[in-house]
């Protein structure tokens, strides 16, 4: 592997090895035998070459912030580092475009595209830490999806390489495309179970105008829900229509000093973006609705900075869950935009049932909840009521119409739930799409479509 990459490029110590056999998924770790740090695709096609003859598994990673697993090498094999692909190329203020390796870090990309007066809607909270390649592999979603979309929605072209070597690409700058199969939307929220994506061609829009932030507080989660409707059936799609339920409240206004009300069940933080006009009018008539639909309060932030304040505490959600108890598993589920209050009660219900603490918040305009539980894996006890809970709220999430992940993909974590979601049918078309690529089942092994029980996962210890 030296000979292919450098000896800069391989690390088999114990301490990086251990580095590597984590992501941001709480419990669950496995050592990889290697990691490889390549610099260019053609090494990187090297290295492909040679693991797939010797059937060794390959993991492609970036920065490991995803929250399923997703990066995990539970069956061993090389740790594939991408962080080296971290150029952007070209950003095209004629088409449109940008042209990046997938090591760029998403809030890099944002700050370099602003400054050209254009923007890259996708946000996922861990922006400030994750790739572009991250953000592609999972198909990441963040705040602004109700208005935007998710990652899926700005792929144009990529370049990959397959298990045996060979560089091909898929799409490019072209917004209409449509000659043979769609291959460049197969591969976003593959979870790099299919190829390793070295390029990527990203749409870009136009940066808005301005931007005004308003907080709404409920005394009944019903009662938010009732506003998001509402807003949204008065052809108001608002950029970011975050909520947050009395138990995060209390922890972010503990975190941010905001001086949030402890007495109210829920917060709605609502931003719009747009021509400066239109923002004015479209906050008013928000807040309009806010209070005729029961809310008790409602605050529109003075200044740009206090807006920036509110979102930025909303960012800390988890920072802030974090903080009390040794082991905090954010959890993804997605329900149509009118369940989700059916979908906050019945988290709180299955709580109350196993007797564990869950506090909630999310992306309350298009249905995507992060129930957060707050525990310790050192407690094994406690772990089985955490996952026997969790079990649950996937299958209510499901009954509800829902799914099982909205934005933080299959991975390990969601791997047994995901028949339930796509069928058995489902599962084997994904299994037969997984051949074609892969045939030797060397990509991410024992993700999305598992083939095999050769794990070598353990607990992390204390």
């Amino acid at each position: 592997m030296t000979e292919i990459v450098g000896r800069e490029g391989v690390l088999t110590t114990p301490n990086s090895l251990y580095a590597y056999s984590f992501d941001a998924t709480p419990i669950l770790r496995a050592n990889p035998d290697v990691v490889v740090i390549p610099r260019t695709t053609e090494q990187l096609a090297q290295v492909l070459r040679l693991a797939d003859a010797h059937k060794i598994p390959v993991i492609p990673r970036g920065s490991g912030t995803n929250l399923a697993g997703g990066t995990i090498p539970v069956e061993g094999g090389i740790v594939l580092n991408m962080t080296r692909f971290n150029q952007i190329y070209e950003i095209d203020e004629k088409n449109l475009t940008v042209t990046v390796g997938p090591g760029v870090i998403t809030a890099d990309l944002h700050k370099a595209v602003e400054a050209a007066g254009l923007f890259y809607p996708p946000d996922p909270g861990s922006q400030r830490i994750s790739t572009i390649g991250g953000n592609v592999a999972q198909c990441a979603g963040g705040m602004r999806g109700l208005k935007y979309g998710v990652t899926k929605d700005y792929v144009l072209g990529l370049e990959y390489v397959l298990p045996s070597g060979q560089v091909l690409r898929a799409g490019g700058k072209n917004y209409k495309d449509v000659a043979g199969y769609d291959l460049t939307r197969l591969l976003v929220g593959s979870e790099g179970t299919l190829a390793v994506i070295t390029e990527l061609t990203l749409k870009l829009l136009p940066l808005p105008e301005t931007k005004r932030t308003l907080v709404v507080f409920c005394e009944q989660m019903v009662d938010a829900a009732r506003i998001v409707e509402r807003t949204v059936a008065d052809k108001i799609i608002p950029a970011t229509m975050e909520f947050l339920d009395q138990a995060t409240m209390r922890v972010v206004d503990e975190f941010s000093h905001l001086g949030l009300p402890r007495d109210v069940a829920a917060m709605l933080l609502i931003e719009q973006d747009g021509p400066e006009q239109q923002v004015a009018r479209d906050i008013d008539r928000i807040a309009q609705i806010a209070r005729k639909e029961g809310a008790v309060d409602v605050q529109v932030a003075k200044t740009p900075e206090e807006g920036a304040k509110l979102m930025a505490a909303r960012r800390s959600a988890l920072a802030a869950l974090s903080r009390l108890r040794p082991t905090t598993i954010l959890e993804d589920a997605t329900v149509p935009r009118a369940r989700l209050a059916d979908m906050v009660e019945a988290v709180d219900r299955i709580a109350d049932k196993y007797q564990v603490q869950i506090c909630t918040f999310g992306h309350a305009g298009d249905g995507n909840l992060h129930p957060t539980c707050l525990t310790d894996e050192r407690d094994r006890e406690e772990i089985n009521r955490v996952e026997q809970a969790f079990e649950e709220i996937f299958q209510t999430a499901l009954e509800l119409g829902g799914t099982i992940t909205g934005e933080h993909g299959v991975g390990m974590a969601k791997l047994k739930y995901l028949p339930q979601r796509v069928g058995e049918g489902g599962m084997e078309l994904m299994q037969a799409i997984k051949r074609a690529f892969d045939p030797n089942g060397i990509m991410n092994p024992g993700k999305v479509v598992a083939r095999s029980a050769r794990q070598r996962i353990v607990v992390n210890q204390p």
